[in-house]
């Protein structure tokens, strides 16, 4: 986790162009809380639980450590009354919490350290380091996991730090900042991986390593990979320690610097420039050096949409019993106060998949996750000095499955000419196999010590046939320009559910496309489909004979008035018409993900729609603030804000025409 400040922790790229809370307005369909519900874990009054290791002990309690260094075993953590026994203390700042053997383990900021209680009272005597490494004293400094391999083997994450002056930069002050430690129980040390940022996110899946790193500077946005010992993953300030005879690590800093230009002056921070030469991470570890175990990400995570400062990532392993995304992971992200929900799948050797919205509003930072006996999910949360969507300080949750299954996306492949998507609950065949209902395009992130990337690159990918399945449950699309190393954004905008003709819950797919599987191209009838121009006029059209339009059409007439009362009387009717109503702002800003940064009323991380409407912008100076922002309009905001270029120029217009109207009502 990027962990610097208030809201650097929630990074660049947030929304000005609207967002607002999902509850701001009235919904038509279900929402998250119809299928998974939240439920707070009561905790005693004195007790500061700014959770930062979480771990299921075998008998059903639940082992808590702090960032304050403390542990507590909650007994009984399903009831209203749960009990807290403190069972060490005095640590520094525990970021991680594992059970192996009958003892816990954790990572302090300079070492893995042993919790052993010996008399068996509930309270440990001996706190053992297993090992201990570096530390600079740099406040950034913090150390994740451990998680445990197959092996019995401990894994433990370091964050990097930062420079006095050039604070925006990562360094690895002191060795094996920025890597993957191996340590197994006997104190022995082998460095692992390198070129990590702030590797919060971390995972034992299947036995097999993943970690999750997010927005800043190497890194475009937020993601997660699978790591093998001697990987390099993106991060070049962990490599000045590449060249010690214990690494395995083959990727040295220069070979990354002859390619791109570091731009290390420590007095000036480097900024994002429009159309200069660039190149990306899965270009780097593809074409320009591809036998140097350089990892791109397995799955993006899209910066401001599905979170800011990736965190826990934990695989379903409740057989079904948390609804109907079995064997798949989510992943927690801590300024967002949200969960995320991947889908992985394996092409030509190498992991990718789709990444999709599942669950917000929890009320602190998620920061980590674990599956209770009861088959629910506990998700524990800090926010100091790190900022997140989430208002409360600290807290300890339950995410419980209600038993109804959402209609979603449940999961999506690469097939050779497009994609399979494969749904929750049979599709209405006609909305399905109607081309104009699907929207895809791809995108990627620059890589370059920019402080993370706006997306570059984006083209629109016509659907150019759809089939579905017998029954109903997968829907076959043919693609026009799928790229390799590109985020594929599919939003099967139109398609309805064939029961009750829902629309689905979360709209958005986003396939991160690491290579194009081979076989054979699918039997359907190619069309062209309309272009994204015919489909908004269409759209246009539909919005001009909703309800609330067709009111203000039908305004008295001004036939018969007298002097200048009738010109001025039609420009304010077509003025007012012009405004989209709350409910078709509600759609669009969920067409472009944008429902966790804003509110309407209230400063969130970004500002109000309310306070921006204030500042009395002409709609086309919004407008072009929404494409190509100015983070110094609003200093007292620590996240700046990355271009919305990518945003259609109709829906800019509308948007800021809909804001600038808000203190007019």
């Amino acid at each position: 986790m990027k962990i610097k400040s208030v809201f650097n922790s929630v990074s660049k790229a947030l929304l000005l162009a609207g967002c607002m809370s999902a509850g701001a307005f009235a919904q038509d369909g279900p929402t998250e809380n119809d299928y998974y519900k939240i439920v707070k874990v009561p905790i005693p009054e004195g007790i500061v639980l700014e959770v930062g290791g979480l771990v299921t002990l075998p008998n059903g309690d639940i082992a808590v450590s702090t960032r304050r260094g403390d542990v507590y075993i909650i007994e009984n953590p399903t009831s209203t009354k749960p009990v807290y026994r403190k069972f060490a203390s005095g640590l520094h700042e525990i970021l991680g919490l594992a059970y192996k053997d009958g003892n816990l383990y954790c990572a302090q900021r300079g070492e893995l350290t042993k919790l052993v209680d010996k008399n068996g009272d509930g309270k440990a005597e001996r706190y053992e380091t297993v090992y201990a490494w570096p530390i600079s004293g740099h406040y950034h400094e913090y150390s994740f996991g451990p998680k445990v391999g197959p092996d019995g083997a401990f894994y433990v994450t370091g964050n990097v730090g930062f420079g006095n002056s050039d604070w925006w930069a990562g360094k690895s002050l002191v060795p094996w900042r920025g890597w993957t430690m191996r340590i197994t129980e006997d104190g022995n040390m082998q460095p692992y991986a390198a070129g990590m940022r702030s590797p919060c996110g971390i995972g034992m899946l299947n036995g097999e390593f993943f970690y999750g790193d997010n927005q800043g500077d190497w890194m475009g946005s937020g993601f997660i990979t699978h790591v093998e010992k001697g990987d390099f993953l993106g991060h070049p300030a962990s490599l000045q320690w590449a060249s010690r005879p214990e690494s395995p690590v083959k990727m040295r800093a220069d070979m990354i610097f002859s390619k791109v230009d570091p731009r290390d002056d420590p007095k000036v921070k480097p900024e994002y420039v429009k159309n200069e030469p660039m190149t990306t991470i899965y270009e780097m570890a593809h074409k320009t050096y591809p036998n140097m175990n350089i990892k791109s990400p397995a799955v993006w995570l899209p910066h401001g949409v599905l979170g800011v400062s990736t965190s826990e990532i934990i695989a379903d392993e409740t057989s079904g019993a948390f609804g109907p995304f079995a064997g798949q992971l989510f992943v927690g992200d801590q300024g967002m106060s949200k969960i995320a929900r991947v889908f992985l799948e394996k092409v030509n050797g190498q992991y990718q998949g789709a990444s999709f919205d599942f669950r917000s509003g929890f009320r602190s930072g998620v920061l980590r996750m674990s599956w209770g006996t009861d088959k629910g999910m506990y998700v524990g949360g800090t926010n100091r000095g790190w900022g997140s969507v989430g208002k409360e300080d600290f807290g300890l949750e339950r995410l419980v499955y209600t038993g109804k299954t959402p209609f979603e996306m449940k999961a999506v492949r690469a097939m050779p000419d497009g994609f399979e998507i494969e749904f929750t609950a049979p599709v209405d065949k006609k909305t399905a196999e109607d081309v104009n209902n699907y929207d895809v395009s791809s995108y990627t992130y620059k890589y370059h010590p920019v402080y993370g990337s706006p997306i570059v690159d984006r083209k629109d990918n016509a659907v150019r046939g759809a089939k579905a399945s017998e029954d109903g449950l997968k829907v076959r699309i043919v693609v026009d320009g799928l790229r390799e190393g590109y985020i594929h954004d599919i939003k099967p905008e139109g398609v309805k559910s064939a029961k009750d003709g829902l629309a689905l819950l979360h709209g958005s797919a986003y396939y991160t496309l690491n290579s194009i599987p081979t076989g054979p191209k699918a039997n359907i009838t190619l069309v062209t489909p309309k272009t994204r121009a015919q489909r908004e006029r269409v759209d246009a059209g539909a919005a001009a004979n909703t309800p609330d339009n067709q009111m203000k059409e039908a305004a008295p007439s001004t036939e018969g008035m007298k002097g200048s009362a009738k010109p001025k009387a039609g420009a304010k009717t077509a003025a007012v018409s012009s405004i989209i109503s709350d409910k078709e702002a509600m759609a669009l800003l969920s067409k472009h993900t944008c429902l966790a940064c804003h509110k309407v009323n209230e400063r969130a991380v970004g500002p109000a729609y309310s306070e921006v409407a204030k500042r009395k912008y002409t709609n086309a100076q919004l407008e072009a603030l929404i494409a190509e922002p100015k983070p110094e309009n609003w200093p007292d905001f620590a996240t700046p804000m990355a271009p919305m270029s990518h945003v259609p120029k109709k829906d800019i217009q509308k948007i800021a025409a809909w804001i600038n109207n808000l203190n007019k009502k």
